[in-house]
């Protein structure tokens, strides 16, 4: 199976299966000299971590990472960083009875298709799970990227067609964290915790959309053709399990506005070239602006679900049902908040090494 790397020279292969003995992360790329620990990689790995409130599955697990390399007192070498997550609360019985009878929503029927076999327990390498090692990785990225003032924040815009209200960059980082929802206006997050109550109770789920909001990226980041920054955020966020769509700044709005409406008006302010407006979110000609990067992600409703569904057996090819017992989330999006905002990042760091705004050996000094 191919598809496992992700980056250029800012780079992570993840491994590892749901219900494998454990998950993990190859980081190539990360410059010699950034001090981090894992507790800077356990702080983003909590933020996804199963079992932790009534809008996420109970599957319990620690995710303890432990870091195996690339790391010498406290600071990294320039060499490949490989990082282990055990897996310990894996029930794999509950899905024996449905390995011959793909899940609808899933990924089971394509990879019958695309490789004659599967490993059915969760899901295997299709499970959410594979994204402990994009966190990890992130969590470099977003330390590394820290050191030349970028900073990222993900909340839930939208759950259940619940919709947040405009809030501030600082405001969205106070208030993102004080609520499973992961939405910032604390107002709508009860709304979205007593809707997400009320489908589990029906066994259902629901789905939302996920923003990015991006401060201090320089301009000049970026390729004009195939390697567009918006192009490879794309990439990144649409590779996250349960991402349907993708836009940036005014996104699918941009269809419905006049050229004199969506133009960003170019105006000096303070001796800096900057904008009136935002609407091309942080990046024209698929190059940073050095205006905030503004994107989003919508995310469908969790797959499994406890209500009868049509499907097929494998081994009969005759119609049946199905009933979808196990451990899930009743909505993706609070937790892929932080998956999210470690795919930008990688990205970013990515872009910011092979534009040169980031020199290696100046970290050292």
């Amino acid at each position: 199976m191919a598809g496992n790397v992700f980056g250029q020279m800012f780079r992570i292969t993840t491994w590892g299966e749901s219900h494998g003995r454990a998950v993990g992360v190859v980081v190539d790329g990360l410059p010699a000299g950034l001090q981090f620990s894992e507790v800077d990689i356990q702080k983003e790995l909590d933020r996804r971590r199963p079992g932790q409130s009534e809008v996420s599955t109970p599957r319990h697990e620690a995710d303890r990472v432990e870091i195996l390399s690339g790391i010498f007192e406290g600071m990294s070498t320039g060499t490949p960083v490989s990082m282990l997550v055990w897996n310990s609360d894996a029930r794999s019985s509950a899905y024996d009875a449905i390995k011959d009878t793909p899940r609808p929503g899933h990924a089971d029927f394509t990879y019958m298709a695309r490789y004659g076999m599967r490993d059915h327990r969760g899901g295997g390498r299709s499970s959410a799970r594979e994204t402990i090692g994009r966190v990890a990785g992130g969590a470099l990225a977003k330390i590394l990227l820290a050191r030349f003032g970028i900073r990222i924040v993900g909340h839930v815009l939208e759950l259940g067609a619940i919709h947040s209200k405009p809030l501030s960059f600082e405001e969205i980082l106070e208030n993102v964290e004080k609520t499973p929802v992961r939405c910032a206006d604390l107002e709508a997050a009860e709304k979205m915790l007593e809707k997400v109550a009320a489908l589990r109770q029906e066994g259902d789920s629901i789905g939302g959309i996920v923003e990015l909001i991006i401060k201090g990226v320089p301009a000049g980041l970026g390729e004009p053709v195939f390697d567009r920054l918006d192009a490879d955020l794309a990439k990144a966020l649409m590779s996250i399990p349960a991402v349907k769509g993708f836009e940036i700044g005014a996104g699918f709005d941009a269809a419905r506005l006049r050229g004199s409406e969506m133009n960003d008006p170019f105006r000096i302010e303070e001796g800096k070239i900057t904008t009136l407006s935002n609407n091309a979110g942080g990046i024209l000609g698929g190059i940073s602006t050095g205006l905030d990067i503004v994107c989003r992600a919508a995310v469908k409703p969790t797959p499994s679900i406890g209500k009868l569904q049509q499907t097929v057996d494998l081994k009969t090819l005759e119609n049946t049902e199905i009933t979808i017992k196990g451990r899930h989330d009743p909505t993706i999006p609070p937790r892929m908040v932080p998956v999210a905002e470690a795919m930008v990042a990688l990205v970013l760091a990515d872009h910011m090494l092979r534009s040169g705004f980031i020199n290696p050996r100046t970290l050292l000094k």
